[in-house]
């Protein structure tokens, strides 16, 4: 099933998320949900936040960025309860977009490599390090689950050069191919 994608002004976009327990209900068929919404949307990483549930869950599969960065090639994870614990190297710009906010996109600077602690689907535990496109994506949609958007990594200028774009967003006025729900939209307005 698609779910809808909450849109930038959302509240749950900004709380800091809940570990997710392996008795979660129907979690599997979530996680299904979730791949299925954001291929459809044309995503390569979607976290909870962003479907409205507060939970420590977010999935990956960066394979479209294979041909230029080898280390995304058949890269598809699911990540529960993940920890950055570390972050390391010379921080690089990458134009980033979020299935939240769409139509915006911006160089954002992250580090190259990351050492991470999670689950899998399974709830078994892994402690691994990651580089380039797949570090920076994990560290975007990581960034979901602690209530941080990929916006308050912008200066003070561009945020508000991007003021008026970003309340279009929040009230729906905007055109969007997958399905959204916007905080600010009046009642009736489709």
């Amino acid at each position: 099933m698609i779910l809808p994608v909450v849109a930038y002004g959302h509240p749950t976009l900004r709380k800091v998320a809940k570990e997710v327990q392996p008795d979660h209900p129907d979690l599997e068929q979530f996680i299904a949900d979730m791949f299925e919404t954001m291929y459809q949307s044309d995503g390569v990483g979607l976290a909870a936040p962003q479907v409205n549930q507060s939970i420590r869950l977010f999935i990956m599969d960066v394979s479209p960025y294979a041909d230029k960065y080898p280390e995304a090639q058949g890269f598809k994870k699911v990540f529960i309860n993940p920890s950055i614990y570390k972050e390391e190297g010379e921080e690089w710009a990458f134009n980033e977009g979020c299935l939240s906010f769409p139509g915006v996109r911006e160089d954002i600077m992250r580090k190259p490599f990351i050492y991470m602690k999670y689950q899998d689907e399974h709830f078994h535990s892994h402690d691994e390090r990651f580089e380039g496109i797949v570090a920076r994506v994990i560290q975007h949609e990581y960034d979901h689950t602690q209530g941080k958007l990929f916006v308050d990594k912008m200066s003070a200028l561009r945020k508000m050069l991007l003021k008026g774009k970003l309340t279009d967003i929040s009230k729906g006025n905007i055109d969007v191919f997958y399905r959204m729900t916007f905080p600010l939209q009046k009642k009736g307005k489709k």
